[in-house]
């Protein structure tokens, strides 16, 4: 037998006698006799002079001294054992009964690969991590293929995969925070990480859950870290923003977004964003929710949405993966801005028709409804005359079509197209109403100061007038001209139009600063998160009845832990309040226990 190891070739007839069977003898009998002779086999001691286990054990470490020697220690064990499971298996068809290949392959690959593991995959220049680090796709197939056939042979590979990902994901981190520049592309490199490594556990280690699984850990350590003042959440909204809006920075051909946004998995033959799925890796998905809401909410109503069908695409695979409930605001905001645009095109019919009611000046008006759209903060305002007739027109015609709804005016979110005749040209301005309505108190009068723009717009908010004022006197274009020639203003300046304004474009833009909504997005949402954390409590109580503080908290967590994580002190606290309220109360006999009342 030791001489068919060496390569040597032995006689079929003297191996059979070796072994004791003889010609003739009964299948239970050869069965038996065989099976005593090669578990004896397998167990004796000895180098060379024993059985496999030790042939092969002085081979592995033989061929380990001698690949270490000549750095090529990464497929030491690899080829041997490919090679050694083929002899294997040609010798148990010439010599041996079928029976032993799987407890005779069994103890090869303990010897070639399971006692060597560790050493194998750990090496830093030719192990596993070399393996990852140099996308030896074929080398790893071939390590799963191996690996997998010991008892727990992929554990260890299966974590290394997951620490080199995180390695890299954390090194994307890192850059991120060294510029500007780097933090706008932080997401597209994430999603090229994915995409990366989620095609190595689908061909290199065949789909399997547990590398689907250190790929899911490992993108949830980096994919929840800080980005120099921003969370990955804000920096995967943004980029849903840039993606979707016209303009947006980041620069891609519909096909290429096409492909961004559809990219078909075959594992579960469905198709999936890949912003939706690197939101499966973050915690704060509500978070995300709200902020994606907020700037959809401004793609549509300043109608920059780069592609209808993108958007509906988006919110499709955010429904699928987290509920209805999930998107139910945003679909509503979708269906409210059609009916608005129906609106308005029944309204041009409405002026069309009724000539005399025509004020002269083209307005549209987005009717939406209240509850589906973020909440904006508006203030009242005196219109202009030019303005103020043409509303009246569109209330008469509202009126006719509804007297159930009331209409509240949202100039903050207005635009007007005025015409600004300098002396040089006649210059189109595209403003907010409130610029617009500052700007065309300079008609009837030369100079206005500070307070008496202020009352004559009937706007309280000084905010509010020193942010419009600073637009037209201290930014890029200076269409009002102000005293004294400073950057900031103050309630005692002067200001007169500036009629020697002029720029080499017939039509430009005025921006208002903007507005950081970041703190007001975050406290919504906690506040949501206290209802949530409430209903989630009241529901687990009815059902259970009588519950401990500990179960309940564990529970509680497992329910909402799908949209985002919530802090084990804020349900201590919701539960404190809902005692207060008389939802609960707590077990007289145990304190840790609490009582569901109906």
């Amino acid at each position: 037998m030791e001489t068919n190891m060496e390569g040597q070739h032995s006689n079929q007839g003297e191996m059979l006698h070796l072994v004791g069977l003889q010609k003739g003898m009964s299948h239970s009998r050869l069965l038996f006799r065989y099976g005593t002779w090669f578990s004896a086999f397998l167990k004796s001691p000895g180098a060379l002079q024993g059985g496999t286990p030790a042939f092969y054990k002085y081979c592995v470490a033989l061929r380990l001294v001698y690949q270490e020697l000549n750095g090529k220690f990464r497929d030491a064990v690899i080829s041997l054992a490919e090679k050694c499971l083929k002899r294997e298996k040609d010798r148990v068809s010439h010599y041996l009964h079928s029976s032993s290949v799987t407890k005779l392959l069994e103890k090869v690959l303990h010897e070639l690969l399971a006692v060597y593991a560790t050493q194998s995959l750990e090496k830093l220049h030719s192990g596993c991590h070399a393996l990852l680090r140099d996308d030896k796709v074929e080398d790893l197939s071939r390590m799963y293929r191996l690996f997998s056939k010991i008892p727990r042979g992929l554990d260890p590979v299966a974590n290394i995969f997951k620490q080199h990902v995180t390695a890299e994901g954390t090194a994307l981190v890192k850059q991120a925070e060294d510029g500007a520049r780097n933090k706008k592309v932080f997401v597209r490199k994430v999603i090229e990480l994915h995409d990366k490594y989620l095609a190595y556990v689908n061909n290199c280690f065949q789909n399997s859950t547990l590398f689907h699984k250190a790929l899911k850990e490992a993108f949830e350590l980096f994919c929840n870290k800080g980005v120099t003042g921003s969370s990955s959440t804000e920096l995967l909204a943004t980029f849903c923003d840039d993606i979707l809006k016209k303009g947006g920075s980041e620069k891609f051909s519909d096909d290429a977004i096409e492909e961004m946004l559809e990219k078909h998995e075959k594992a579960d033959n469905r198709s999936h964003l890949q912003v939706v799925k690197l939101l499966a890796y973050i915690s704060d998905k509500d978070l995300f929710a709200e902020l994606y809401r907020k700037k959809l909410a401004r793609r549509l109503l300043f109608d920059n949405s780069a592609n209808d069908e993108h958007e509906r695409s988006v919110l499709r695979k955010l429904k699928q993966q987290y509920g209805g409930q999930f998107t139910s605001k945003m679909e509503r905001m979708v269906t409210d801005l059609t009916l608005a645009r129906e609106n308005q095109a029944s309204f041009e019919k409405y002026l069309s028709n009724n000539p005399i009611a025509n004020p002269g000046i083209d307005l549209t008006v987005t009717a939406l409804t209240t509850g589906f759209w973020p909440s904006y903060k508006s203030f009242d305002l005196n219109l202009p005359a030019e303005m103020v007739r043409r509303v009246e027109v569109f209330k008469v015609f509202y009126q006719t079509k509804t007297k159930h709804r009331k209409l509240t005016w949202l100039y903050s979110l207005g635009t007007c197209n005025i015409n600004g005749n300098f002396e040089q040209k006649t210059i189109e301005l595209v403003v907010t109403t409130y610029q617009a309505s500052a700007l065309l108190l300079f008609n009837a009068s030369d100079r206005l100061s500070y307070q008496e723009i202020m009352t004559q717009l009937n706007l309280s908010d000084d905010d509010v007038v020193r942010q419009l004022l600073h637009s037209l006197t201290c930014a890029k274009y200076k269409i009002l001209n102000k005293e004294p020639s400073t950057k900031t203003i103050f309630p005692t300046d002067v200001f007169e139009f500036n009629s020697k304004f002029t720029d080499k474009m017939r039509r430009i833009k005025i921006p208002l600063p903007p507005v950081d909504e970041k703190k007001k997005i975050i406290e919504d949402v906690d506040k949501d998160r206290r209802y949530a954390i409430d209903a989630s409590i009241v529901r687990i109580m009815k059902s259970h009845k009588v519950l401990a503080h500990q179960q309940l908290v564990v529970e509680c967590v497992q329910q909402l832990g799908r949209i985002f994580k919530p802090d084990v002190k804020a349900i201590k606290k919701r539960i404190e309040d809902l005692i207060s309220r008389e939802y609960l109360e707590r077990d007289k006999d145990d304190p840790n226990f609490y009582k569901y009342l109906a």
